[in-house]
């Protein structure tokens, strides 16, 4: 017998020290955690689907990506006794709203989670490694490798030469401080960019949030570009350094520019392949965020730092089918209606794939700063 095909939502929030947190739900047959799921519907996308599920399930509103996570596997209880295996894709959703009222409200129970309780509380093994694997924090470099720094500073505190060579030498400066800064104006402005997608009253915040942003990144570049310049001792190679925020900063431009194309040609709607296309980038933005602080131990973090720039790369790739797609629905819409909708959709299109390809820059830059490094 073929598996049953599901779709489900992973509802998760990222507090502003940068920790993450997952809301499960319970099941109403047997009460044990759940992530919200269903079945697909036919016409609808699955990361739409899993946004309807979430709604109905917990009452909750958010950016679902387009892209799923990953895939898990459960038995599948039916009401007339026996069971059925079911195959669940799972789509990263950015919670952005919990509703007062919801279809299924009372019926459950609602709980965030810290990431890694959230993967302990859920019973499938599969759903455990996604949920444990989204945000995975730095690898421990273990006791071993603790106790030959401590040996090696104690040296070199006994060795008053050597002491006083390091108190001579520049300091290393806050590149990986200021990576980090960088990489949270990228989500701040990719999380605005998708509520802009989203139409409302609110647009004119939400492009004015991306427009501070992309001022914050400026500000940062500079002084990036400054102590590449003044700063004896750097972490990395000088042009892997400007390399990397270059690309970093040329996204949140892109957003921006976006942004911009928005308010000038006054656009207040948005095709569904649009509104994915932003969906990724949070995505993307998310990734990076992630990404950017395992640069301090690149040797601990490489197999991890791999599977986060090749999850970059495909969502690129899923950002081109995208862009594809809403270039031919849009000239088939122009052609019976107004041609201006297609240069101004078009621009827009544009730039959106823009962002996209300097994430995929981003992982490129990253994976250099690997082989070379790790």
């Amino acid at each position: 017998m073929r598996s049953m095909r599901q779709i489900a939502a992973l509802p998760y929030t990222t507090a502003a020290d940068g920790s993450m947190q997952i809301l499960l739900i319970t099941s109403r047959d047997t009460g044990r955690w759940v992530i919200p799921k269903g079945n697909r519907m036919k016409g609808l996308a699955g990361h739409r689907a899993a946004e309807l599920e979430a709604f109905e399930e917990a009452g909750i509103q958010g950016i679902a990506c387009p892209a799923r996570i990953g895939r898990y596997r459960y038995d599948k209880r039916r009401r007339k006794g026996g069971s059925r295996e079911a195959m669940v894709d799972v789509f990263p959703l950015a919670v952005t709203r919990h509703l007062p009222q919801w279809p299924e409200q009372g019926q459950r129970e609602l709980r965030w989670f810290p990431l890694a309780e959230a993967a302990k509380a859920v019973d499938e093994p599969d759903l455990q490694s996604i949920i444990a694997r989204f945000r995975e924090p730095p690898a421990d470099p273990g006791w071993f490798f603790r106790i030959l720094i401590a040996m090696r500073d104690r040296q070199n505190e006994r060795t008053g030469l050597l002491r006083w060579f390091h108190a001579l030498m520049p300091k290393q400066g806050r590149f990986f401080e200021q990576f980090e800064d960088h990489a949270t104006t990228l989500v701040a402005g990719a999380d605005a960019l998708a509520r802009l997608m989203q139409g409302g009253p609110d647009m004119a915040t939400h492009i004015r949030t991306i427009s501070d942003q992309e001022h914050v990144a400026d500000d940062i570049i500079r002084d990036v570009l400054k102590d590449v310049r003044r700063i004896f001792v750097t972490p990395f190679d000088r042009s892997a350094i400007t390399d990397l925020i270059g690309v970093m900063d040329d996204a949140i431009d892109q957003m921006n520019q976006t942004a911009k194309a928005v308010a000038l040609y006054e656009v207040t709607t948005f095709p569904p392949q649009m509104q994915d296309m932003s969906a990724l980038i949070v995505e993307c933005a998310r990734i990076t965020e992630e990404a950017i602080p395992l640069l301090r131990s690149l040797n601990l973090n490489a197999a991890r730092l791999h599977d986060l720039t090749e999850r970059l790369v495909k969502l690129e790739g899923h950002a081109d089918i995208l862009h594809e797609d809403g270039l031919k629905l849009l000239y088939a819409q122009a052609r019976e209606g107004n041609p201006m909708d297609f240069i101004v959709g078009r621009e827009i299109y544009s730039h959106l794939e823009k962002v996209t390809d300097r994430f995929e820059d981003v992982a490129n830059e990253i994976s250099g700063l690997v082989i070379d490094h790790a």
